[in-house]
């Protein structure tokens, strides 16, 4: 099952936010909400914030917290307040203002191969190894064979 939030129109740049969301995206949804709360950087604090919604949201329907994995963190850029500066000899210079959307998807789910252990790994290019030799071995029989 899966618990979803999305946060909008954040006055945070997209750039900032990725370079956090991008230390956090392997790890378990509670161990990050620790580490977001030791990062020195603004960007940390809004998304832990939103981590800590789509925890809620998890916790509302029921769902297992330890066992929760992200399946999917999004960080899109929203619309640009357009800004002047004052600038030399009257001119105006402009710069932008960006914001951003936060979208978090967590997941009880081990859907990809990505999570497999090492073992199960390991026992899957064994079969595929043993797949290949007897695919091997038909093709000489019918080559003996014509």
């Amino acid at each position: 099952m899966q618990t979803q939030t999305i946060q909008k129109f954040l006055h945070t740049g997209p750039r900032k936010l990725r370079l956090v969301s991008d230390i956090i995206r392997k790890m378990e949804p509670l161990k990050a909400l620790d580490v977001l709360e030791i990062i020195p950087k603004a960007a940390a604090k809004d998304l832990g914030k939103a981590l800590k919604v789509v925890l809620a949201n998890a916790k509302q329907q029921g769902l297992d917290i330890s066992k929760l994995t992200f399946k999917k963190i999004e960080i899109n850029e929203s619309m640009k307040m357009r800004r002047f500066r004052a600038g030399t000899r009257g001119r105006a210079k402009p710069y932008k203002k960006r914001m951003s959307h936060i979208k978090i998807v967590l997941s009880d789910e081990l859907e990809s191969k990505n999570y497999l252990t090492p073992v199960a790994k390991t026992q899957e290019k064994e079969k595929k190894q043993v797949k290949k030799q007897e695919d091997l071995g038909k093709r000489k029989e019918k080559n003996l064979k014509a």
